[in-house]
């Protein structure tokens, strides 16, 4: 019996660990061949490994064109083709408000969450085109909605739904659908990461909790899930969308 995803071809950054590695073993599940990237490129070969089929892992920091030139062009012979690009790199760090956070980080965040995307584009557009395959790109729910000492990261996460959107316009003509994830809260090392960053870490496991009216923060099994149907031939009409995937904690607190 064929998956949602047989025989697609998915180069996806930031696949070793937290929601990246949880969709790559969704996309697996589903059929998919992976081409898998992470900055280490050990622990992206490890989990390529890991998972049933014809999959690949390598060194890739998305924040270097010729990285992400090299790695596509790895994709193509190795498969051939290239149905979806998921751009689910991304560093949180660090959390502070803008007149506290070092040009250096400022940099950082902008190179790795955001222009990632443009370097991707650039050289998978061509190869999409001819699948008319998709995009799809991991956002945050603080992206739309905000959240206090967080702002360069925010700013990233607004600026990638913003360009979802103008993507979704621009490539529509092509047959590539363009969409957006949009979690709040999801365990992952990265938002374990920005808890001990907080003024009182101690309370923030609760915090995370009561945010999401559902009840709890997920884990990344979630988020994988909605990505699956994203890309799958199921969500055929959708393009230039930002799903929320957050227990509803962008429509009110439960108290």
């Amino acid at each position: 019996m064929n998956g949602l995803l047989q025989d697609k071809v998915i180069f996806l950054t930031g696949g070793s660990t937290g929601i990246g590695y949880d969709c790559a073993k969704a996309y697996a599940a589903e059929g998919a061949r992976i081409v898998l990237c992470a900055r280490h490129g050990e622990q992206a070969e490890e989990a390529a490994n890991s998972l049933p089929g014809e999959h690949h892992g390598l060194r890739c920091d998305v924040s270097i064109g010729s990285e992400v030139e090299q790695a596509i062009a790895f994709t193509l012979k190795q498969f051939g083709r290239l149905d979806c690009i998921h751009n689910n790199a991304g560093i949180a760090s660090p959390s502070k408000p803008v007149h506290e956070t070092t040009e250096e980080e400022w940099d950082a965040l902008l190179s790795v969450n955001l222009k990632s995307v443009y370097w991707t584009t650039r050289y998978g557009y061509e190869h999409l085109k001819a699948s008319r395959g998709c995009i799809l790109n991991t956002s945050s729910l603080v992206g739309v909605i905000g959240q206090s000492i967080h702002a360069a990261y925010t700013a990233t996460k607004g600026g990638m739904n913003t360009l979802t959107k103008s993507m979704a316009l621009d490539y529509a003509k092509d047959g590539i659908r363009v969409n957006a994830v949009c979690p709040a809260g999801t365990w992952t090392p990265m938002l374990r990461q920005w808890c001990k960053e907080q003024p009182d870490p101690a309370s923030i496991e609760q915090y995370l909790d009561d945010i999401h009216p559902l009840g709890y923060c997920p884990e990344g099994d979630v988020i994988a899930d909605a990505c699956v149907f994203l890309i799958s031939e199921k969500a055929r009409f959708i393009t230039g969308h930002i799903m929320h995937v957050s227990g509803g904690a962008e429509i009110g607190y439960k108290r």
